[in-house]
């Protein structure tokens, strides 16, 4: 994983509240599809936007794809704490790092991006408040039904004779404020004309006392003179308030009174319309939220039907402790899947043809073509080790597995040839003509590890061949239906060599892989009446060549295929032929499968597949062997 700071622009065009961007890079896992699974992607954290590619050598190509981080909704997985899941609409990234430290390392990242760009810091939700109340008002506007403006005409033909109201009070006041001028111009106006004739009359009385002094025989002559002064003296008449400007204060006044009811009775109407407005929303209220939890109860309804389909390919659904899937849905889905591959399988078989292919037959005594049987000179050996059976050719066959190879023969040859019928803890599971299909259920920490044995009886093939092609990789195809893929990882010996192979994905349960070594044993009968044995043993170990990955379930295997040859005697001097010899097959599996898969699920595919693959195996070796010398 890599990280690093990158920035561009001038130190005046970064905004002071973001940081440096950083740069991160590294590899997850990233969920597929069901077919393929997990696989491991370089994915690059840059500029607000999360990129993957198949891996860090293919950059110079171009992303496989890319989601912007502005909108991203990062959750962390409930159960699986190396898991995250990254979703922007209905596009979503199952994402899992190598542990937990490394999960929130990216998680941290990618929230310090959105921040970056404007989405989920406090400061830019503050910085684009406005925007969004302006949105969310243009939104809930165009929402609005028509029925909605219709409901709302009163009310605007009420706002509108506010508004006409209004008016009519403004120019009411306006000519009440120029009456109340005028009338205040008017006092002024009479104040200013009584002083001035009450000087004009105390002037008067000054002169006539001066007058009177001077003699009164004059009175006669002076009296029409007084007198004509007297009246010269202007008289001003009071003003009267309905000749200024023609102003009529009463009738103003009433309309100023019926002009202020009108509003009060307005308002009222107007509040008692918006009482009623408030009931019809909350009952549309009440209706949209209504129909919320419809839409929630049918979402629920359609995520659980959406559960019951095999086709749903996201992680939550497939094999796991936490899967969303239930049992019987987890074992039909199952079924549906073997049937298609046994479809599959039909149509490649009809439509194949096959190529007659000379096999070798490498040195030694494990592949000698003069084999022993009950009417060949055999050996004798006083060796009592192995229930009066010894190996052959185990001396010469040394490597690092040696022992643990011994080990697992003896193990078999003890134990997987003892006869089942007396034991309780053995269920016959199936029994179709020769052959019988055997189970013990054993269940450890809630995984099924029943050990299993089949025996059946092919006639015109010996053990030996029969072992040979169990044990051949080269042929391994061309009757193994399950496997996707296998290589053989280490020749250890000439008989033996360590395999691993991954098995086709079966939705919902996860892809498994197995590594084993694979060893080829003759054994040779102490017995005179007792027939030689051949052995195959697969047991799992470890390799550095081929370490577990969190793309497949690491299986633990211990399988033995033990074949004994039957040969009748034929009539008269002829030849031994075909028709003479019956291998008699044991086979045993011990499996621990890993995962989460359900006991019954298990059970019923064991059941379903061990029978088929018997046949299929067995059909095979008696097509490869018809018309060949026998291989004693």
């Amino acid at each position: 994983m890599s990280e690093k700071s990158s920035s561009s622009g001038s130190d005046e065009d970064v905004d002071p509240e973001s940081a440096q961007h950083v740069e991160l890079g590294g590899v997850l896992s990233k969920w597929t599809n069901y077919i393929h699974g997990w696989q491991d992607r370089w994915v690059v954290l840059k500029n607000n936007t999360l990129s993957y590619y198949k891996s860090e050598d293919e950059r110079e190509y171009g992303c496989r794809g890319s989601l912007c981080l502005s909108k991203a909704v990062i959750t962390p997985h409930e159960f699986d704490e190396c898991r995250i899941d990254i979703s922007v609409n209905d596009s979503v990234w199952y994402l899992r790092a190598e542990d937990p430290e490394h999960r929130l390392q990216w998680i941290e990242s990618i929230e310090l991006h959105k921040a970056e760009s404007g989405y989920g810091s406090e400061t830019s939700l503050r910085r684009h408040g406005s925007m969004l109340s302006l949105t969310s008002a243009a939104s809930a506007l165009s929402a609005t039904s028509t029925s909605s403006f219709k409901k709302g005409h009163r009310l605007r033909e009420k706002l509108s004779e506010m508004e006409t109201f209004r008016d009519i009070l403004c120019r009411q006041v306006d000519t009440l404020q120029k009456y109340f001028d005028s009338c205040a111009d008017v006092v002024s106006k009479d104040e200013f004309q009584r002083d001035r004739v009450e000087e004009d009359e105390e002037d008067e009385e000054d002169f006539a006392t001066t007058a009177r002094a001077e003699g009164e025989h004059n009175q006669n002559n002076n009296g029409s003179k007084e007198k004509s002064l007297f009246l010269s003296v202007p008289v001003f008449p009071p003003a009267s308030p309905k000749s200024m400007n023609g102003i009529d204060f009463k009738g103003e006044a009433i309309t100023f009174k019926a002009t202020t009811a009108g509003i009060l009775s307005t308002l009222s109407h107007c509040i008692e319309l918006m009482v009623k407005r408030e009931d019809s929303w909350q009952k549309r209220l009440d209706k949209e939220l209504d129909k919320r939890r419809r839409v929630e109860d049918a979402y629920k309804s359609a995520m659980n039907e959406m559960k019951k389909k095999s086709h749903y390919g996201g992680p939550d659904y497939e094999e796991g402790p936490n899967s969303l899937i239930n049992e019987d849905e987890f074992f039909d889905a199952v079924e549906a899947a073997l049937d298609r591959q046994d479809k599959i399988e039909e149509q490649c078989q009809s439509e194949k043809v096959r190529i007659p292919r000379i096999t070798p037959v490498p040195p030694g005594d494990a592949y000698s073509t003069i084999g022993t049987h009950r009417f060949a000179a055999k050996p004798h050996s006083h060796s009592s080790s192995l229930s009066s059976v010894e190996l052959v050719s185990a001396s010469d066959d040394i490597h690092r597995f040696s022992a643990k190879v011994e080990e697992m023969v003896q193990n078999h040859m003890t134990y997987s040839l003892q006869d089942v019928g007396g034991d309780a803890n053995w269920q016959l599971v199936i029994e179709e003509g020769e052959m019988k299909v055997y189970r013990r259920e054993v269940e450890e920490n809630g995984i099924v590890l029943d050990p299993l044995k089949a025996t059946h009886a092919v006639k015109g093939v010996t053990g030996h061949e029969v072992c040979h092609y169990f044990w051949d990789t080269a042929v391994r195809m061309d009757w193994e239906t399950t496997i996707e893929n296998f290589n053989v990882v280490e020749t250890v010996s000439d008989n033996a060599v360590i395999v691993y192979q991954t098995h086709k994905r079966v939705w919902p349960a996860s892809q498994r892989d197995v590594l084993y070594l694979s060893a080829i044993r003759k054994i040779l009968a102490t017995n005179e009446n007792d027939p030689d044995t051949w052995l195959v043993c697969n047991f799992s170990v470890d390799h550095d060549k081929a370490l577990p990955t969190n793309r497949c379930v690491r299986a633990k295997i211990n399988v033995a295929m033990i074949c004994q040859t039957l040969v009748s005697p034929p009539e008269g001097d002829k030849e031994i032929s075909r028709d003479n010899i019956l291998c008699k097959i044991t086979y045993v599996a011990n499996v621990n499968p890993g995962g989460w898969a359900p006991a019954s699920v298990l059970r019923a595919v064991a059941k379903r597949e061990y029978p088929k693959f018997l046949k299929r195996f067995t059909s095979f070796v008696q097509e490869k062997t018809a018309g060949k010398p026998i291989l004693f």
